[in-house]
């Protein structure tokens, strides 16, 4: 492995020795003895190094073992301290690791004893982007062609240039490696949440928005970089193209609804500071000495001495009300040269779990849970939704605000839960908080629908005094909206709730297009079709269910078109209020996961579908205009996915596609009908046209064999010849490279051509001379010259560079290359 190492970075990738240092395990003789004999690396080019560097384990216990590495100096340039003739291992950034041989072979137990494994193995492992920067002369990973077009485009966007001040090229970097990697996230299926996977991906998005709003983005802009990492990415990842407005759309909408609390928090992070630097408003601080206040989030905080540091009890503050998480926290502390009690802020974390374990989400927990409790036995929301879309006179008898609860008593009277904060509680404006009202036009999120948005106005002034971001069910028989205010509420306000109208409709066409489409599954792939699972959104629906194979296009034809077939009767959606055993002898199908109650209520489209379902629909089939199916998999071993969009959303799909289809058409001359016949053609006369040319470049660049040893150069007794022939592919100046060294029966031919700004390298020799040259070391030295890199095989090998401008320049002084290695 050590040999493999070494052979492939400093012949293959062509990276010069003495750029290059080794380190292994102190006590690891054997690794240090292979380096210097096996690989020939010099002795002073490799040291012994700790167990905190050299020595790998993959936990307390476990598997563990020495390991060795390469490590390659970037020059003084990379130095973070401004260090000039530094020696390894300084740590000052000019040293790299690019490659690690980890050499497992002991196991540790509890106690530390390390025991020899049955079988050793080897870990083998290279720095990607590093190795990327370095053969292209980066200092920087985010300067290679992985990342540096996207923090280009970062900076297009933001009206900026990289490079002209440190704290924006920061940002730059930051926008470009989270876009990639929210990009790659939510392609593999991952969504923003408040927990595990959701929440990283919810961290790194937020952490970029706050970086854009840095460097002066007001608007969503993230998303847009997604499309850029789609593009580049392609090559590698195609899939990335089929999600790109998937991914896009994610991103908007975390951006959306991130930005309307980002100003708050900081605005509050902001008064955490003041306030613990002891500023007042009026400009003097608690102890009566003057004191300058804290302008600007960038700048500095005001004239204390010493560094501020932020009690926990206000970072906890911030992260639980302000939605700061800590890592945030921490962030924006550090470039402001502050310090934070983290001690403080754990244990008021400690204390909040030992309070109440109840998430956002409203499951039933310690706090929550007995809260709603209290309020449900007051009365049951009253749901209006089936039949309308406001509600008047809406009386608030609940809020909730995690630790701070309130609710009406039975005489009327208001009472302050146990973690409420004030006496006299209020919800001031610009506050996230769940209230409860006595009737709503909401519908809560259940059966895989989504809950309603929309607004509160105050039944009084008709003035916004909330705006609804989803609707939940906390317990059964109570619904609480998910709001952000934007005016003080109490509880026993009276308010408007005003559903998004719109939005719904278009949730009510999604929900009984997945009733159909679910009735259609079973006709077309058998009875044994089950819903294993589904989601109703304004702008998608999308179904699961157990199916033991995939589903081909033919029956994805047909289950479309019988879903179609209804919706063109347009007949009356019937719903209708049963006893449970009652309505499943009617044979209406009940859903995966539900918990049914005595009486439910059926929704049937007469003579073809009959479910159980609390959920809003059409009224009529028609209403849903039509049902598109966009997508079809497997999730997992025996189950399914179908997505499908109706409505507008299908129209608009139509819509695209036949334009697109039409613009073709009009491309090619072509009606239609013909599209697929024309472009076949088109595509195999492409490809005899490519194949005409490369046979025509050939001949050409054959013909001009004989005029070429003329141009031969003998150099020390070998025949030499370094000539350009443009708009040849590397292939066939591999073959003509091939041809020529034939020709020459023994000799060196280097051949060079340039296209697109880029210079393509190839150098071969014959048999006889290997032992006195190198392809690949002649390979290296020419692309070197022209600000590129080579290497490969003795006999034939490659190059690339990027300054065509000077390629004849250089092919003259191959000869002059080659004499010296000689």
């Amino acid at each position: 492995a050590i040999e493999y190492a070494w052979e492939l970075v400093t012949k293959v990738y062509g990276i010069p020795h003495d750029r290059l240092y080794i380190t292994v395990f102190r006590e690891d003789d054997e690794a240090l003895r292979l380096w210097t004999t096996h690989a020939g690396v010099s002795a002073e080019r490799g040291f012994r190094m700790d167990e905190k560097d050299n020595f790998w384990a993959m936990g307390d216990t476990g598997p563990c073992g020495p390991c060795s590495e390469i490590h390659y100096d970037l020059g003084a340039n990379a130095s973070d301290w401004g260090h000039a003739d530094c020696k390894f291992p300084c740590e000052c950034g000019r040293y790299v690791e690019i490659w690690n041989l980890v050499f497992m072979q002991y196991n540790r137990d509890a106690s530390g004893k390390l025991t020899p494994l049955p079988k050793p193995s080897v870990d083998t492992g290279m720095g990607l982007e590093r190795m990327a920067s370095v053969l292209q002369g980066k200092l920087s990973v985010f300067e290679t062609d992985l990342l540096f077009a996207l923090v280009e485009a970062a900076a297009e966007m933001a009206g900026t240039d990289y490079g002209v001040k440190p704290e924006t090229d920061v940002s730059l970097r930051i926008l470009a490696d989270h876009s990639r990697a929210a990009a790659f996230l939510i392609n593999d299926g991952v969504l923003p949440g408040n927990d595990g996977r959701g929440y990283v991906l919810r961290k790194v998005l937020r952490r970029a928005v706050r970086h854009g709003r840095q460097i002066d983005f007001s608007e969503p802009f993230l998303y847009k970089l997604t499309g850029k990492v789609a593009e580049i990415m392609s090559d590698a990842y195609p899939e990335l193209l089929e999600s790109a407005q998937h991914v896009a759309a994610v991103v908007k909408s975390e951006e959306h609804r991130f930005a309307h609390t980002v100003t708050i928090a900081l605005q509050e992070f902001e008064k955490v500071v003041n306030e613990t630097a002891g500023i007042t408003r009026g400009g003097r601080s608690r102890s009566g000495r003057e004191g300058r206040t804290h302008s600007t989030i960038q700048g500095h905080p005001g004239s204390t001495s010493g560094q501020i540091t932020l009690p926990g009890e206000k970072l906890f503050r911030l992260y639980d009300t302000f939605g700061m998480p800590l890592d945030w926290i921490k962030e924006i502390a550090d470039e402001r040269g502050l310090g934070i009690d983290e001690a403080g802020f754990e244990q008021e974390m400690q204390r909040q779990r030992e309070r109440a374990r109840a998430s956002w989400k409203g499951q039933a927990k310690e706090v929550v849970a007995p809260f709603y409790s209290e309020v449900v036995k007051k009365g049951r929301t009253i749901f209006e939704g089936y039949k309308q879309t406001i509600s008047h006179n809406c009386g608030v008898v609940g809020i909730f605000t995690k630790m701070e609860t309130q609710s009406v008593e039975e005489d009327g009277s208001i009472r302050s839960g146990t973690a409420a904060i004030e006496e006299d509680f209020g919800i001031p404006s610009g506050r996230h908080a769940e209230l409860v009202l006595d009737h709503t036009p909401f519908y809560a999120e259940a059966g895989g629908q989504v809950g309603d948005t929309g607004s509160f106005l105050s039944e009084e002034s008709q003035e916004l005094v909330a705006t609804v971001e989803d609707t939940y069910y906390p317990v059964s028989g109570l619904i609480a909206h998910r709001v952000v205010t934007r005016a003080p509420i109490r509880v026993g306000d009276r308010l408007t709730a005003v559903v998004n109208a719109e939005r719904r409709e278009a949730t009510k066409r999604n929900h009984t297009a997945t009733h159909l489409l679910h009735a259609a599954l079973r006709q077309v792939l058998g009875t044994h079709v089950k819903q294993a699972g589904s989601v109703v959104e304004p702008g998608r629906l999308r179904f699961d269910f157990s199916h033991f194979a995939s589903v081909s296009e033919d029956e994805l034809q047909e289950i479309e078109k019988l879903a179609n077939d209804e919706i063109v009767k347009n007949i009356a959606v019937e719903t209708a209020v049963m006893e449970l055993d009652q309505a499943l002898e009617t044979g209406a199908m009940a859903f995966f996961g539900e918990k049914y109650p005595d009486r439910v209520r059926v929704v049937a489209v007469p003579g073809f579908s009959k479910e159980l379902c609390g959920g809003t629909h059409v009224s009529r089939t028609g209403d849903i205009g039509l049902l598109k199916i966009t997508h079809e998999g497997s999730i997992s071993a025996g189950v399914r996915r179908v997505e499908a969009i109706s409505g507008q959303g299908a129209l608009e799909d139509y819509q695209q596609v036949t334009t697109l289809v039409r613009n073709l058409a009009g491309t090619v001359k072509a009606a239609p009908d013909d599209l697929p016949e024309v472009v076949e053609k088109l595509v195999e006369s492409q490809r005899n046209l490519e194949k005409q040319l490369e046979s025509l470049k050939m001949k050409l660049a054959q013909s001009q064999l004989s005029d070429l040893e003329g141009r031969v150069k003998t150099v020390k007794d070998v025949k030499v010849l370094a000539i350009r022939l443009d708009a040849l592919e590397r292939n066939q100046m591999r073959t003509l490279a091939d041809s020529m060294r034939q020709k020459l029966q023994s000799g060196v031919v280097v051949l060079g051509s340039a296209s697109d700004g880029k210079v393509a390298l190839i150098a071969a020799l014959t048999s006889d001379l290997t032992k006195r040259l190198h392809a690949g070391k002649i390979a290296q030295a020419v692309a070197q010259k022209l600000g590129g890199t080579g290497g490969g095989r003795p006999d034939m090998a490659e190059g690339g560079g990027k300054d065509p401008e000077r390629l004849d320049d250089v092919l003259n002084e191959v000869y002059d290359i080659i004499g010296a290695m000689l």
